[in-house]
């Protein structure tokens, strides 16, 4: 039911890959009686309804026009519905209910668990005739979509997070650029906290116009510290969630006493006109220079050189608590499913295995700068920009999240704790304890 919520992404797993005998979608390559199985099972020009949350879905087009072109049985159409949250899919689950949702919709990962939990996806192994994939994809990508023995999602992209920082910035500071190079091991927390504080500007109001560094801005999550600071969210063998592990909450401190050092409030004011919903990524705060540094993802290499590209900037590993210790990442990402009661499963899956296949992948890859979980896809080095191999290479110290039937509760809970640490509503200890009650009696319905 469970999988380790430490599970690394050593080189050896990540280039796992079945030898001689894995089956690949023919991208381009007609329809007949030696098609793969999954594309024969298909009904003559079905039609597939394809869902995203995404509000940017280029480069999903691409993947669904590229499937569209393949072949002549099966025709996807991509439908936009917008969530509110990592982990929302209230529309999904109404329209499921409804017996109006979609035949495919792209899933955050993590979350797979606790939806086919609640019986809103479909079990995928009655269509695949058998067939065995679990070797196509990273290990950790491919566990994040099993529950109770059915495969509830196909593996999409995957991610890691590191720091990027602004060079010209940096420049203003007392720091030597040597501080920040990958090449000599992480930057301590403590010394970049003493640069980045060099950065911080107000204007005659006492309102903050530029801040270094704000640790739970971009992908500076709950989880980005917790596995920074070395913590665990869950122990398979008490089936529990351990949200007060003492590295989730020295974590959580370390947030706390940021907050408290800049003023929680005041932070709040900044992100708030900084960082709204709506702003445009060519005016994001980090391209505008209201931050300097970041957590995020290797995605956003595809964002600085659409938005930003004559802007200097550098890539390294997130902030360690103490000299020496290893870097840290995290990694994640989205998966296909069929959700219950899709009017054109055979169809649906068809798309899927395009998807999130080798053709599939590696388009997304080549516009996103994402990271393939289809192993095959690592060894293309074609596939990668040199900023792109960092990402590749961090696989080896990345940790997935813990994959549980209540994974997106836990994700939310997580995420409240963290708004009432960081706006100084709560200290960890009492933020976290919350987390464990709540999340725990939901737990044990499936321990």
């Amino acid at each position: 039911m469970t999988t380790d919520s430490r599970t690394f992404l050593r080189r050896s797993t990540s280039r796992r890959r079945i030898l001689g005998g894995a089956a690949a979608v023919a991208g381009g390559a007609a329809l007949s009686a030696t098609a793969p199985a999954f594309l024969r099972h298909t009904a003559a020009a079905s039609e597939v309804t394809f869902w995203t949350s995404f509000t940017d879905a280029t480069a999903l087009q691409a993947i669904v026009d590229g499937f569209n072109g393949s072949q002549s049985d099966v025709t996807v159409k991509l439908v936009q519905v917008p969530g509110t949250s990592e982990s929302d899919v209230t529309k999904l689950m109404t329209a499921v209910r409804g017996g109006v949702g979609p035949d495919v919709y792209l899933f955050n990962r993590p979350f797979a668990m606790q939806r086919a939990a609640d019986g809103v996806l479909q079990d995928l192994t009655p269509y695949l005739d058998g067939e065995d994939l679990s070797g196509e994809y990273l290990e950790f990508a491919y566990n994040e979509c099993v529950y109770n023995g059915g495969l509830y999602a196909l593996p999409f992209d995957t991610d890691a997070r590191a720091l990027y920082y602004r060079k010209d910035l940096l420049a203003e500071t007392d720091a030597d650029p040597a501080e920040l190079d990958p090449a000599n091991g992480p930057i301590t927390i403590a010394r970049l906290t003493e640069i980045a504080n060099q950065l911080n500007q107000k204007d005659g109001s006492g309102k903050y116009t530029r801040l270094g560094f704000v640790p739970w801005f971009q992908q500076g999550w709950h989880y980005t510290w917790g596995f920074d600071f070395g913590g665990s969210f869950y122990s398979p063998e008490e089936c529990k969630v351990t949200a007060t592990n003492e590295g989730v909450m020295a974590g959580f401190q370390y947030m706390y006493d940021t907050a408290q050092a800049l003023g929680p409030a005041e932070v709040q004011e900044f992100l708030s006109a900084v960082n709204r919903p709506d702003t445009p990524p060519a005016q994001s705060a980090f391209i505008t220079g209201a931050v300097g540094f970041m957590v995020s993802g290797d995605w956003e290499i595809a964002n600085m050189a659409n938005y930003a590209p004559d802007i200097d900037y550098g890539i390294t590993y997130i902030p360690v608590p103490e000299e020496g210790n290893d870097p840290s990442s995290w990694s994640a990402g989205f998966s296909a499913v069929m959700p219950q009661g899709a009017k054109n499963p055979e169809g649906a899956l068809a798309f899927i295995r395009y998807f999130t296949g080798p053709d599939g992948q590696r388009q997304y890859v080549k516009d996103t700068a994402h990271l393939p979980t289809y192993a095959s896809l690592l060894d293309e080095a074609d596939l990668f920009t040199e900023d792109h191999v960092f990402f590749k290479d961090l696989l080896e110290f990345s940790t997935s999240l813990p994959t549980l039937a209540v994974g997106a509760q836990l994700w939310d809970e997580l995420t409240s704790a963290q708004q009432k640490v960081t706006l100084g509503e709560a200290t960890p200890e009492e933020a976290l304890k919350t987390v464990d009650d709540r999340v725990n009696q939901q737990l044990q319905r499936y321990c």
